[in-house]
């Protein structure tokens, strides 16, 4: 039997972890390490193996090869262990639609051996926690789906996990909903130290309220860190994004800076010129600008967003 985590040793953490069906390779030899009160986001398209290698984390299902730990506990050989500390919100969050939110919330509390005095408690604290404190009586089939993503995680809150794994968790919501859901996900590590992890095509909100992001392509873990490591790690081998701001521009001078050795594309947009190129082009960008006449007021380096740096992967070969 493993013994629990130490301080130092991570949340969640895969080794080696593989999953095959039949000679497919859903997950092939995960290495990943998630730390304490992290929120991090696990990104990939469909079929990637992001689900799966979850529900080996949650001991749902058993791998090939290798190691799933949750908190120092391995999934496979020490499943109650690991439900007993870790919530799961899956797309299709289920809830029974004939009950109230409390009387649903009063299900999962039973499930988990809670008493009656502590589950009123903690299911008092949980629905205010997500706002929903005014509704506690109303059938959860006259929720709206993002009142249903909140309950579900109230549903997780009540049971007072150290782990948690969303999957979609902002999916179908308008605007008002992405943005409760969100802050609510900030709120779960920042008070109360719960390990977070976020599985999501929605590449702009993960980048709000994610540590580190880990993408995934068929199976296999192509790139993780924070959006600015993954962003200079790209800007090394595809290019640097860098913008110029000119007075006297014309269309001489954007070709003039197409024609510089490194540039890949040139674009004008309001008062900045975009340029990618290689990151020892920057000083010939400044030397065309000067023999063309113009006066050079700025050069930036653009940071790369998640989305670009997604599709990067995805479209530059990174990802094959």
């Amino acid at each position: 039997m493993s013994s629990p985590a130490t301080k130092t040793s991570p949340a969640i953490e895969a080794r080696g972890l593989t999953k095959r069906y039949d000679g497919f390779v859903a997950v092939d030899h995960l290495d990943l390490a998630i730390e304490r009160g992290e929120v991090f986001g696990f990104l990939g398209p469909n079929g990637s193996g992001k689900t799966t290698t979850i529900l080996m984390w949650l001991g749902l299902t058993e791998p090939s090869g290798g190691v799933a730990r949750v908190w120092g506990h391995n999934s496979t050989r020490e499943p109650l262990q690991v439900k007993r500390i870790a919530g799961y919100v899956p797309e299709n969050v289920g809830f029974y639609d004939d009950l109230s939110a409390r009387h649903n919330l009063l299900y999962t509390a039973r499930l988990n051996r809670m008493p009656g005095h502590q589950a009123d408690a903690a299911i008092e604290r949980a629905l205010d926690y997500v706002g929903l404190k005014e509704v506690v009586s109303k059938k959860v089939g006259q929720f709206s789906r993002g009142m249903r993503q909140r309950l579900a995680i109230a549903d997780i809150v009540v049971k007072a996990p150290r782990v948690v794994f969303l999957d979609e968790p902002t999916l179908g919501l308008d605007q008002e909903g992405i943005s409760r859901v969100l802050e609510l996900i900030q709120r779960l590590s920042q008070e109360q130290g719960i390990t977070v992890v976020v599985s999501s095509h929605q590449l702009h909100q993960v980048q709000q309220v994610c540590h580190r992001v880990g993408i995934m392509s068929r199976g296999r873990l192509v790139a993780q860190g924070t959006v600015e490591e993954l962003a200079r790690s790209l800007g090394t081998t595809q290019g640097l994004a860098v913008e110029i701001e000119v007075e006297g521009r014309d269309e001489a001078l954007l070709a003039a800076l197409r024609q510089v050795p490194g540039v890949e594309a040139v674009e004008a947009a309001d008062r900045f010129i975009s340029v990618r190129c290689q990151p020892s082009t920057r000083p010939r960008l400044a030397r065309a600008v000067l023999d063309r006449g113009g006066l050079l007021v700025q050069m930036r380096s653009k940071d790369l967003t998640l989305e670009e740096i997604y599709l990067r992967y995805f479209t530059g070969g990174e990802g094959e």
